[in-house]
């Protein structure tokens, strides 16, 4: 610790001896990143559901709260259901009628084959006797259609959620009438939200440079909500449009990603970030240290010397928020100002102090 207490008070005594300011500096980053780009979009559903009434009566039962959220196969909505269950006893007796006859005619049938050997009969009332079975037959196949037909509409009077999700608001209230067997209609809507879809256009040119730069492919985007600070997640392109819009230039993608926690809803707007651009070795300064004025990008670069000097640059992207590409103009082992541009000038003696 003296020692160090030391060298700094020598290198004090010599700023001030030489009249020059300490000032920090540092040395570029080098490492290789991935460059991205940001591009409006917004979330859906994996799918939105209209649940509807088949039949006709009045809602007496709603099993659900508004907003809220159901299992698969719950009960939503009850439609009074005594028409309904009418008919499937008025189905199932006629088609008790209609086996006994079959059941009689097969009898008669068996009875005129065994009578035909002694001419006790026509060969014309054997045929009448076999026609009969066949039109018994297909009496109960149409009886049988019948008791499936009244039961699915009874069925129809039991309303269930056909998949997990969230229910909006219902459009009819317990007590109201509707007429569903003419058109179905629409008592509330299921969003199906444990996979949700992000979509967001990209231009042609912007694609091909993508797949031109990146060594490798990537499937993944990152998206933000809101001001970007609190909600961030990672989803995987599943879909690229097969032509471009004509209108716009541009094509639509759609990333997908799971919503196992409910936060995310559909309709809301994000924020897409898309890789576009693998650099080898890029060279990265502190944003806050590059300068601007009317020639462009500049930064104050320390010589062996430890005197300041301007130096024109050509900057690239943004890089971690806080860091920029340099593309031209500044090498991996000289050093720059990082802090107090507006205290330095060029040629001017500093004492380099290293940034913290």
């Amino acid at each position: 610790m003296a020692l160090f207490a030391l060298a700094a008070c020598h290198k004090q005594e010599k700023s001030v001896a030489t009249g020059s300011l300490p000032i920090e500096v540092s040395t570029p980053v080098v490492k290789d990143i991935t460059l991205t780009q940001e591009y409006p979009g917004y979330l859906d559903a994996d799918a939105t559901i209209s649940i509807v009434g088949r039949v006709n009566g009045t809602i007496i039962k709603r099993n659900f709260t508004e907003g809220g959220r159901v299992k698969r196969g719950e009960l939503l909505f009850v439609i009074e259901p005594t028409l309904y269950e009418n008919a499937v006893t008025q189905a199932e007796a006629a088609l008790s009628t209609a086996k006994a006859e079959l059941e009689y005619a097969k009898s008669n049938y068996e009875r005129m084959l065994v009578a035909i050997n002694s001419n006790a009969v026509s060969q014309i009332e054997l045929l009448q006797a076999k026609s009969k079975v066949e039109s018994c037959t297909a009496a109960v196949s149409n009886a049988q259609a019948a008791v499936s037909s009244a039961k699915t509409k009874l069925g129809y009077c039991y309303i269930k959620a056909p998949s997990d999700g969230v229910v909006g608001l219902r459009n009819y209230p317990v007590g109201a009438y509707i007429a569903g067997e003419g058109a179905p209609v629409e008592l509330c809507k299921l969003y199906k939200d444990d996979i949700m879809y992000a979509y967001f256009n990209i231009t042609d040119r912007q694609w091909m440079q993508r797949n031109n730069n990146m060594e490798h492919e990537y499937n993944s985007i990152t998206f933000t909500m809101g001001d970007g600070k609190y909600f961030t997640w990672e989803a995987a392109i599943d879909y690229l449009a097969p032509n471009v819009n004509t209108s716009t230039g541009t094509m639509q993608l759609r990333a997908i990603l799971k919503n196992n926690s409910g936060l995310l809803k559909p309709g809301s707007y994000i924020n897409v970030r898309l890789p576009y651009d693998d650099i080898k070795n890029a060279v990265l300064v502190r944003d806050a240290s590059i300068g601007t004025d009317q020639t462009g990008k500049f930064i104050y670069v320390v010589d062996k010397e430890d005197r300041v000097e301007y130096r024109k640059i050509t900057t690239g992207s943004i890089v971690d928020d806080t860091m920029r590409v340099v593309t031209e103009g500044l090498a991996p082992d000289e050093r720059y100002v990082t802090y107090a541009l507006l205290k330095v000038r060029q040629g001017m003696p500093i004492t380099p102090v290293a940034t913290k």
